[in-house]
């Protein structure tokens, strides 16, 4: 694990990278780590999440700087920026089932090739996709997902880079942790090893690539 400044760990992700954010309508997102990425104009991006959090506000932020060439999250209903943009066609949006969203990311930390779900049997969802009989009940197969890099918000992490969360903010961030080839870590406390109890650590260290330096 290293330690940057927020501006050198933004400046690794190229345009056209593929993001994981974390958080739930922005709760948990690493809210300094998106204002660098608009104020380095990172383009292109597809942005995995839960969400487009709303306007100005979390990843809505990226979608207000027209940042976001694809989002893959569970909804969009509190941002019609993100809205207006697909219908545009200036964004495109693959709406995901939120229990598939996190069980395909999942999948894609723990090495396998995706899923299977009864989720969506039935329906548009089911359109284009393997279906597989198991006992007698049809499941579509969804694909796991990765990302180059997991930009994750957590409470605290010491020198080595194991971290823990607070609350809400462990929705998706150590899902994410697993599932991205670089792992970028805004966090609102560093301490000393040993501070964070065992037990208390939810990432391990060699999970993480880089912590943003405080200050």
């Amino acid at each position: 694990m290293k330690v940057l400044s927020l501006a050198d760990a933004v400046a690794l992700i190229p345009d056209g990278a593929s993001l994981m954010i974390g958080g739930f309508m922005a709760v948990g997102s690493p809210e300094k780590v998106i204002d660098e990425l608009v104020r380095q104009g990172k383009r292109g991006l597809t942005v995995i999440a839960n969400d487009t959090a709303m306007p100005g506000v979390g990843i809505g932020k990226l979608v207000r700087a027209r940042l976001v060439k694809r989002a893959v999250v569970s909804h969009i209903g509190l941002n019609p920026e993100t809205q207006a943009q697909m219908i545009a066609g200036e964004m495109e949006v693959e709406l995901v089932p939120q229990g598939t969203l996190i069980e395909r990311i999942r999948a894609g930390g723990f090495g396998l090739g995706g899923i299977l779900t009864a989720t969506g049997v039935g329906t548009v969802v089911e359109d284009g996709k393997q279906k597989v009989d198991v006992a007698g009940k049809t499941y579509l197969v969804e694909p796991a997902l990765r990302a180059d890099f997991a930009l994750v918000n957590a409470f605290m992490a010491d020198y080595l880079g194991n971290l823990a969360y607070v609350l809400t903010a462990r929705n998706f961030n150590p899902v994410i942790a697993m599932a991205a080839d670089t792992v970028i870590v805004e966090a609102d406390n560093i301490v000393p090893v040993g501070l964070i109890a065992p037990d208390h650590v939810v990432t391990p260290a060699p999970l993480v690539d880089y912590v943003i330096a405080q200050g």
